[in-house]
């Protein structure tokens, strides 16, 4: 079989294997599941929009709108989870949001909605990432973004 016709193996990781990626908790934690994780050069997560969010108590109660934050942490919250997810050897003790760049948000992401957040990385240079994220629902557009990352490694066991 030639490189040309191989099918390539891609990682997913479900909410236990997401919370042991991320340090965020309900409410802050964003994404549901991985899908479809490349090394650390791209993969999609998944948010699971709810009314009980905690966020619609106060943005819109009578027209409830996921704040396009939210929005921008979740492709984040991907982004960094599978940073760490490529570093196999040496989990980094803090992933810090470091910019956000090119943000449009495209349309109104409301409960009921399955948010994708696909992040495709644009650059790495030592401890920082750069990404490029689309939010998608049901395949339309709703937000993109520019977004970096930088892992902060415990003392001793540096990458």
């Amino acid at each position: 079989m030639d490189q040309a016709s191989e099918k390539k193996t891609l990682d997913s990781a479900g909410i236990l294997e997401v919370m042991k990626l991320l340090p965020h908790r309900y409410p802050f934690l964003l994404v549901d599941r991985i899908l479809e994780i490349d090394g650390d050069n791209s993969a999609i997560g998944i948010k699971n929009v709810t009314f009980n969010e905690p966020q619609f108590q106060g943005h819109f109660p009578a027209t409830p709108v996921m704040p396009g934050v939210l929005l921008i942490e979740g492709m984040a919250q991907t982004a960094g989870a599978i940073c760490v997810h490529s570093m196999k050897s040496a989990a980094p003790k803090l992933v810090y949001f470091m910019t956000v760049d090119k943000v449009k948000f495209r349309k109104p992401v409301v409960p009921g909605d399955r948010v994708e957040f696909h992040m495709t990385k644009l650059n790495q240079r030592r401890n920082m990432w750069w990404y490029k994220g689309e939010a998608k629902v049901d395949g339309a557009l709703v937000c993109e973004a520019e977004l970096s990352a930088m892992l902060v490694m415990d003392e001793g066991k540096k990458s």
